[in-house]
């Protein structure tokens, strides 16, 4: 399933609510449909709303806690969508996509962690630099935390920050955690995926590297108002048969800046999961960023962003991800 976030508008003000993309690219109310196939079924309309609100609730990390019973039911509510058609008891539960705002498709993640999984990204850049891959990159999978109140999503238009010099762009995979725990080894740690987004993690270079050059950060380079930018869908991890065979496109007004294959991952999300949960427990809902994939940054080539540019990266299976620099 394509699961998405959104703002749905009602007499009491917008309401968020999960949904899934249908065949015909119109949104499903999971639980709209969901209550309106329970009544169908001879529930009073009261017990359909706890019971679809409790399953497939407006908060998607909510509904990912609520792993395969909560996706079970979202199958059920997209087959009676597709079964019955657009009106549920007389409220609409399949909206255009064109008259809905949307969220970023987890919109309030416990946590983001951003790997550098993809060597060909490193060995591109730190000659620029002027340095060698560290040693202990090849050693560990390290990460930094950004902040998961500065998500955008597909359609945004991402504002330069006022300290902006050199604004760019990081083309990532982001995968959502669906089961969590702790000390979780590398062998299971797939089992413990709900999905994957494509994932911008835009940058700004000039104070990115004033503040890692203390040895700390990225922080102000990353953090500012939708920064981290997820979607344009959640794509559950069973419509993705081999996250490590996809093809990923950048291009910036049209022009491809990057063609590469998630295959070129050198740190798999599975050592990730391994080495992020060792003595520290991980939630549902939290995001672990692939890190830049080779050739996906302007920093590579040299260039930057401007006011104006439409930035769409494109990955197979996962859709593809565009918006505008103002």
């Amino acid at each position: 399933m394509k699961l998405v976030s959104f703002l749905l508008p009602t007499p009491m003000g917008p309401q968020i609510r999960t949904g899934a993309i249908d065949a015909a690219g119109g949104v499903v109310d999971l639980a709209g449909a969901f209550r309106a196939l329970l009544v169908g079924e001879g529930l009073p309309q009261g017990a359909a709303v706890r019971i679809s609100e409790a399953l497939l609730p407006g908060e998607m990390v909510a509904l990912i806690e609520g792993g395969e019973r909560s996706l079970d039911a979202a199958r059920r509510a997209m087959q009676w969508a597709a079964d019955e058609g657009p009106d549920g008891g007389g409220i609409p539960v399949v909206h255009q996509g064109e008259g809905l705002q949307f969220l970023p498709p987890v919109p309030r993640p416990p946590l983001l962690r951003d790997f550098m999984g993809f060597e060909t990204h490193l060995r591109n850049i730190y000659p620029k630099l002027g340095r060698e891959i560290p040693p202990e990159w090849y050693k560990i999978p390290v990460y930094y935390k950004g902040n998961p109140g500065s998500l955008g999503t597909h359609g945004d238009d991402i504002a330069i920050p006022s300290y902006a010099t050199a604004l760019d762009i990081e083309f990532e995979l982001a995968m959502v955690v669906g089961r969590g725990g702790i000390n979780i080894p590398a062998e299971r740690a797939l089992d413990h995926i709900f999905g994957y987004m494509i994932y911008n993690d835009f940058s700004e270079r000039v104070i990115q590297a004033r503040e890692m050059s203390v040895g700390l950060g990225p922080a102000k380079g990353k953090d500012f108002v939708r920064g981290h930018v997820m979607g344009p869908c959640l794509v559950t991890a069973d419509e993705v048969p081999d996250i490590y065979n996809l093809r990923m496109v950048a291009r910036v007004n049209g022009e491809v800046w990057c063609e590469s294959n998630s295959g070129t991952i050198h740190w798999r999300f599975e050592q990730m999961i391994a080495h992020a949960s060792t003595d520290e427990t991980l939630r549902p809902g939290e995001i672990l960023g692939s890190g830049t994939v080779g050739g996906g940054s302007g920093a590579e080539r040299g260039t930057f962003l401007g006011r104006g540019d439409v930035v769409e990266l494109e990955v197979e299976r996962l859709g593809t991800l565009r918006n505008r620099v103002i």
